[in-house]
């Protein structure tokens, strides 16, 4: 037994007090007559006896009481093991997971009403004088700060879900900002709690960095029903969107449920209309993957939506998309100047006979040396048709070009100054063009794993009728660059290569564009790889973002004029927000704030849209799977965390499971109670205890001392 207020057990010398008046009270007697004396020893031995007995009694409750009030003020405690706080002013930071899968359901109602409840009882196993930090997912400035306990319980009330999920990770290293910045505080009187379902997805407790001056304590709290299906993801089959053309959408779905499902609806949403409906089964705990097929009627956004029913865990149920299908996509030649009349050369006919006549381009071609070198940011695809050297200025425009985006395809001219191409080549980080090789050959493969290629052909034969190559400039195949092989040579060389370059995509060939070099501009396999590749060009944007995951919008070289500036809206609600905005080399990213509500929304200049941006919530807390109290006293004993620490109600109420924690068990209380007890008894044997003998006859009686 160990005692906070030592110093009070100087009290027990007033115990001295009863003992002293017991002994020194001198009694005096009333003189009784009796008028037959023949029991009169027999009575005075017998009432001396039960009145001595009576005092000792009497002395004994006093100084009982007196001991047991003298203990209550020294406060005693039977320490418990690890005790570590000490005397002083305590800080106590609390986080709240207040994720989405906190709105699951207990005997006591949602995890996260429990959660209050309880961050509520271990705020008052302190007292008012000690600070707290009340932390959530959120980490909002205003939890970013110790306060007291009274203003703790006011921001405790305020409390509500968001779609921001934390790993533990950050969450103790921001409770450990906090702490730390105070100075003064005695060591062990720094402590932390996280309440939460644990998910088994947020659980990285080997990323935490030990902090032994903090303790931590992790309160599990557990749902009765962790069953849920969900969309995961979704994806197209190929990369580009069209008007009129068929599309297959990939849906996967995850299934954290014990059962099997059957015949589960789901629907197709394409600008709020009702598409192709659908129903799926899954097995218990796997993933499917389905496919929607639906055919895009117009161009311009597109924002779609995923929806299936699947109670009670609902927020996962919906999963927003959006594209972009072109209308027309900007085509531009640049010919060699001295092939005379562009209209004339063979090149430029090939690729106006290919892209002119086709409604899905706007098709525009120049001479190098008459180029307009502002034209080049409208663009979408450029073709450098057989330019045999790369000015300077041009090689800085197409850097830009590719750079924001833009996919160009280069065919070098039949006397091609390999330098000047392969200082502009290694600009763009592709492999350069090497000598010329005059040995006739033919293309013997072609990559039909690359998304260019693929749903072009229906089968991959070996034998496939393929170009024949009479003369060829030779292409590298270093290492360092991100070339991909799009068709090979019979001797092992890259015939066309790939390779992406800042946000664009740079096509290398390695015969210019006339046919005494090969057959290629004629040959079938021409058409599919430059229409595909002109196709290929559309600015590619993600489907969807996470909400949460500080994500940026990628506007391009888009600028503000005037008082302009961007928003983010969503009509059906009637939201609209102005985000903030950066510019890195030359591109304006828009950063998406830390929303509460999934759905497509719209990007703003002004009055002029821009694009949109479908918003998910994070399918991190999609997955309910707990990682369970066992699994999380192996990952903390695994990582070494001696400082952490299991906490559960012990059937007493958390605030005194903790107090007896962090204090021991505290006997003042019982102390009073027997105090009062002792107190008691004196009362009843004074009152009640009575000394005088019954009379032995009719005459005679017995007299006491008073």
């Amino acid at each position: 037994m160990k005692f906070v207020n030592p110093y009070f057990l100087f009290a027990f010398a007033a115990l001295a007090i009863p003992i002293i008046i017991h002994l020194f009270n001198f009694r005096k007697f009333r003189r009784v007559y009796f008028t037959n004396v023949r029991f009169l020893r027999e009575v005075q031995l017998e009432t001396q006896s039960k009145s001595k007995l009576k005092h000792l009694l009497v002395l004994a409750c006093r100084l009982l009481a007196l001991s047991f009030l003298v203990l209550a003020f020294a406060q005693p405690f039977l320490p418990r093991e690890n005790m570590n706080l000490r005397a002083g002013q305590k800080l106590v930071s609390i986080w709240i997971d207040n994720s989405f899968s906190m709105d699951a359901v207990n005997k006591s109602g949602t995890l996260l009403d429990e959660a209050r409840k309880n961050a509520r009882d271990i705020a008052m196993a302190y007292t008012p004088a000690d600070r707290f930090q009340l932390l959530t997912n959120d980490f909002e400035g205003r939890h970013q700060r110790l306060v007291s306990r009274e203003e703790f319980l006011q921001l405790l009330d305020e409390v509500k879900t968001t779609p921001t999920v934390r790993q533990l990770s950050e969450v103790v290293t921001r409770q450990q900002d906090v702490l730390m910045s105070v100075s003064g505080i005695a060591s062990g009187n720094r402590q932390a709690f996280l309440l939460s379902d644990f998910q088994k997805s947020i659980s990285d407790v080997p990323r935490i960095k030990a902090d032994t001056s903090l303790r931590v304590r992790l309160l599990p709290l557990v749902a009765q029903n962790r069953n849920n299906v969900y969309v995961d993801s979704v994806w197209f089959e190929t990369p580009v969107r069209r008007a009129g053309q068929t599309e297959q959408l990939h849906v996967r779905l995850r299934s954290r449920s014990d059962q099997d499902m059957e015949n589960v609806p789901m629907r197709l949403y394409i600008n709020g209309e009702a598409r192709t409906p659908s129903s799926f089964s899954i097995a218990a705990n796997s993933a499917k993957d389905t496919v929607i097929a639906f055919t895009v009627r117009e161009t311009g956004l597109q924002q779609g939506l995923i929806e299936i029913n699947d109670y009670p865990v609902t927020f996962d149920d919906r999963f927003w998309f959006s594209f972009d299908v072109a209308a027309r996509l900007p085509v531009m030649a640049i010919n060699n100047a001295s092939d005379g009349d562009i209209a004339q050369t063979e090149g430029a006919s090939f690729l106006k006979t290919l892209f002119g006549n086709d409604s899905s381009f706007i098709y525009t071609e120049a001479n190098e040396k008459q180029l307009d070198y502002g034209s080049l940011q409208t663009q979408r695809f450029i073709v450098l048709n057989s330019l045999n050297t790369i000015s300077s200025g041009l090689a800085v425009e197409l850097k830009r070009f590719v750079d924001n985006g833009g996919s160009l395809f280069a065919f070098p001219g039949a006397d091609a100054d390999v330098q000047s191409w392969n200082q502009f080549l290694t600009s763009l980080g592709a492999n350069t063009l090497g000598g010329k090789d005059t040995v006739r050959t033919a293309v013997d493969r072609i990559n039909y794993a690359h998304p260019l290629y693929q749903g072009v052909f229906t089968r991959t034969d070996q034998n496939i009728d393929l170009p024949v190559v009479n003369d060829h400039f030779r292409i590298g195949n270093a290492v360092r660059t991100t070339q991909t092989e799009l068709l090979r040579l019979r001797s092992g060389e890259v015939f066309c290569a790939a390779s992406a370059s800042g946000s664009g995509t740079v096509y290398l060939c390695a015969v210019p564009l006339n046919t005494e070099w090969s057959n290629f501009p004629r040959h079938a396999v021409f058409v599919p790889t430059m229409y595909q590749a002109a196709l290929f060009s559309q600015a590619q944007r993600p489907l969807f973002y996470t909400i949460g995951s500080n994500a940026v919008i990628d506007l391009g070289d888009v600028k503000l004029g005037g008082d302009q500036v961007f928003h983010l809206t969503e009509k059906s609600r009637n939201f609209d927000i102005i985000p903030s905005h950066s510019v890195f080399q030359g591109r304006t990213r828009l950063d998406l704030p830390p929303l509460r509500e999934s759905g497509n929304y719209l990007v703003m200049q002004g009055s002029t849209q821009l694009t949109g941006a479908a918003l998910n919530f994070n399918r991190l807390e999609s997955d309910m799977l707990p990682a369970g109290e066992d699994l999380l006293k192996e990952s903390i004993a695994a990582a070494g965390l001696t400082h952490f620490s299991i906490l559960k109600d012990e059937g007493k109420g958390l605030t005194q499971t903790l107090t007896e924690r962090d204090y021991g068990i505290r006997l003042w209380k019982t102390c009073i109670w027997l105090a009062l007890a002792f107190l008691l008894a004196e009362v009843l044997l004074l009152r009640f205890w009575n000394n005088s003998p019954k009379p032995v006859s009719p005459t005679t009686t017995v007299g006491t001392a008073v």
